[in-house]
């Protein structure tokens, strides 16, 4: 059964990837995500085929998700998921046509060893159930995550190169998911009751949005290994310290774990600022093909 969650888990992730990397080349094809029209921006993603199949590859990958916590360790499941970082490397470049130069390959190989490191030392413990947060480190972390991600969506808007603008909208979008998903997690707390559950209800499906759009157009403007490799380490990087702080999630056991698990975190943000690499030539005359293909 444990081998069976752990190839259901992998391919998961493999899935994952494909998927996202469907959606870079959807977006590249579709209008351009205008928040000031939102309707239209969304009919215009989904007409793109490839937007449509990267969507629907998504929802199959969750289900392998649930399918392999059913049978393996959430802690095994989710480093194999971390690892995912390396399988987007060599999808991109076997299948896609991307071109990854060392340091993007060093960036995602230190990424996804040290998210794996964070999740085998969490622990059996999950520190707490839904129901047991503290309202005022939520608000605080909430706030604090929605401030960075708008400043970095309205930073994108200055920033020059259109690959960096791609990056700050990615780690903006990996941002506000966690945002979402922390409100979910708070949501599942209040029981029956609805009423006490709107609020964070509310604040799930407004960030959810935001990320939404924020993720779509970094992928069509932003290089798509590096958008969506900060993507994902974003949404990691910040949802591992959301349950430390608001749901008492423990940071390790002994002051040996706790050491390892801040030098691993340490490890990830310090990978994340490698992989974005220089824009390519070859990728911008791909973007090009794959918009007229389509």
């Amino acid at each position: 059964m444990l081998l069976l969650g752990l190839g259901l888990t992998l391919a998961s992730a493999f899935t994952t990837n494909v998927g996202f990397l469907l959606r870079h080349r959807g977006a590249v094809a579709a209008p351009d995500v205008d928040v000031r029209h939102p309707l239209r921006s969304v009919v215009g993603l989904f007409r793109s085929k490839w937007w449509t199949i990267g969507y629907v590859l998504a929802a199959i990958a969750y289900a392998l998700h649930v399918a392999g916590l059913a049978l393996a360790p959430l802690s095994l499941v989710q480093a194999v998921l971390a690892g995912g970082l390396v399988l987007l490397g060599v999808i991109a470049e076997r299948w896609f046509g991307f071109k990854l130069g060392r340091r993007e390959w060093t960036g995602v190989v230190l990424a996804s060893i040290g998210l794996a490191t964070l999740t085998l030392t969490a622990g059996g413990e999950t520190g707490g159930k839904s129901s047991d947060y503290s309202l005022a480190a939520m608000l605080a972390w909430e706030s604090a995550l929605v401030g960075v991600g708008t400043l970095l969506i309205l930073a994108h808007r200055t920033q020059r190169h259109e690959s960096r603008k791609g990056i700050l909208l990615g780690v903006a979008a990996g941002l506000l998911f966690t945002v979402s998903h922390v409100a979910v997690k708070a949501a599942t707390g209040m029981g029956d009751t609805v009423l006490n559950a709107t609020p964070f209800i509310l604040v799930a499906l407004a960030a959810g949005i935001c990320a939404f759009f924020a993720s779509a157009r970094s992928l069509q403007i932003g290089e798509g290994v590096s958008v969506i490799a900060v993507t994902s380490i974003a949404s990691n990087a910040s949802s591992i310290p959301a349950g430390i702080v608001v749901f008492g999630d423990p940071l390790g056991e002994g002051a040996g774990t706790i050491a390892l698990r801040c030098a691993a975190f340490l490890l990830v943000v310090a990978a994340a600022t490698l992989i974005p690499g220089p824009t390519r030539v070859g990728e911008s005359q791909g973007r090009a093909s794959e918009a007229t293909a389509t």
